[in-house]
C-alpha cells in the first residue's frame, strides 16, 4: 500500500530526510511522528481554528450568521484540500460517508435534547447547522490521511463482517439508549475482545512501530474530548444543563471511544487494503510509541 509520489508525498519525504540529517535517530523519529500527526489532522485543526476565530470576532448584527459562515468556510476548505491534492477522491468518499452518519446522529440527538446549537442560521437541516457534518468528516479525514501518511497496517484483523456488526451495534446504541437499556459497558468489552490482538502498525522513518488498537482508540478519544471543550466553551454547541464555564463530562470520552470504532469501520469500507487477517511482520519494527491524535463530537 505504498502511496504514489504526489507533490504532497514528496514534500513529506523531504521533510523527513531533513529531520534525519539534523537530529539523532530517536529525536528525528519523535519529531516526525508529531509533525505527521499534525499533518494528518490538518482538516480538523482548520475547522477548530474557524470555530475559535469566528466565535471571537462575530457580531450579532452581521448579515451572515456565524453558522452559515462556518458552512461556507468548511466547503471552501474541502475544495482547497482537493485542489492542492492534500486529499484524494478516495479520501473524499470517506468524508462523504461521515457526513451521512454524522448528520443523521445530529438530527436525532438535537430532537432528543442531548445538545443544541443556540445561534441562528439559514443553512440548517432539522435544526442542525450543516457545518456539523464537517466536524464528523474531520475525523474521517484524519483517519484516511493518517493511514496514508504512516502507511498503516491493522493486523491481525478480525473478519470485516464482525467489525461491521460491532460498529452497527455501537451506532444503533447511540439512538436506542434513549428508549432501551444502555449496553455501552458490553460494547466496551466487545471492542477489547474483538480487537485485543489487533496491532496498529505504522511506519516511522527507518522502520515500523506498533500499538494495540484499543489503546490507540482510547488515547485518540482524549484528544476528541479536548476538541469538544473548544466547541462548548465557544458556545458553538451546548450540552443540556451545561454552564458556559463547565468542562464537558469525562463520560464523553467513553462515547468517543465507541464512536471511533464506527468511524474506523467506515474508513475501512474504502481502505480495506490496510487490513490483513494474519500477523504483520515488517522488515524492521520496534516497540510502541505515542498514539495518534485526533475533531468533532458525540453523546
Amino acid at each position: 500500500m505504498t502511496a504514489p509520489q504526489t507533490p504532497t508525498r514528496r514534500l513529506e519525504r523531504r521533510l523527513g530526510d531533513g529531520m534525519r540529517r539534523l537530529l539523532p535517530h530517536w529525536a528525528a523519529e519523535l519529531v516526525m511522528f508529531i509533525l505527521k500527526q499534525g499533518w494528518a489532522a490538518l482538516f480538523g485543526g482548520m475547522i477548530l481554528i474557524g470555530i475559535l476565530v469566528s466565535a471571537r470576532i462575530w457580531q450579532d448584527d452581521w448579515v451572515l450568521a456565524r453558522y452559515d459562515a462556518l458552512v461556507l468556510y468548511a466547503v471552501g476548505l474541502q475544495a482547497l484540500f482537493l485542489w492542492l491534492r492534500l486529499e484524494s477522491w478516495r479520501e473524499v468518499k470517506v468524508v462523504f460517508l461521515f457526513h451521512l452518519t454524522g448528520t443523521a446522529m445530529e438530527i436525532f440527538k438535537i430532537q432528543a435534547g442531548s445538545w443544541a446549537y443556540p445561534e441562528p442560521g439559514l443553512l440548517k437541516l432539522a435544526g442542525v447547522p450543516l457545518f456539523s457534518g464537517f466536524m464528523y468528516a474531520s475525523v474521517g479525514s484524519y483517519m484516511a490521511r493518517v493511514i496514508r501518511i504512516f502507511d498503516m497496517r491493522f493486523a491481525p484483523f478480525p473478519p470485516f463482517w464482525a467489525s461491521l456488526f460491532l460498529a452497527t451495534l455501537i451506532y444503533v446504541n447511540f439512538f436506542a439508549h434513549h428508549f432501551l437499556p444502555d449496553i455501552r459497558l458490553s460494547l466496551f468489552a466487545a471492542t477489547v475482545l474483538l480487537y485485543g490482538r489487533t496491532r496498529v502498525w505504522f511506519r516511522g522513518g527507518q522502520g515500523y512501530y506498533w500499538m494495540p488498537l484499543p489503546l490507540a482508540a482510547a488515547l485518540s478519544s482524549g484528544f476528541l474530548w479536548l476538541a469538544e471543550n473548544i466547541g462548548t466553551h465557544t458556545r458553538t454547541w451546548v450540552y443540556a444543563g451545561q454552564q458556559p464555564w463547565e468542562w464537558v463530562s469525562l463520560g464523553k470520552m467513553g462515547s468517543w471511544y465507541l464512536l471511533l470504532y464506527v468511524s474506523f469501520t467506515t474508513v475501512l469500507v474504502v481502505f480495506r487494503d490496510a487490513t490483513q487477517p494474519s500477523p504483520f511482520r515488517p522488515a524492521r519494527a520496534s516497540a510502541a510509541v505515542p498514539a495518534p491524535e485526533g475533531s468533532a463530537r458525540t453523546g
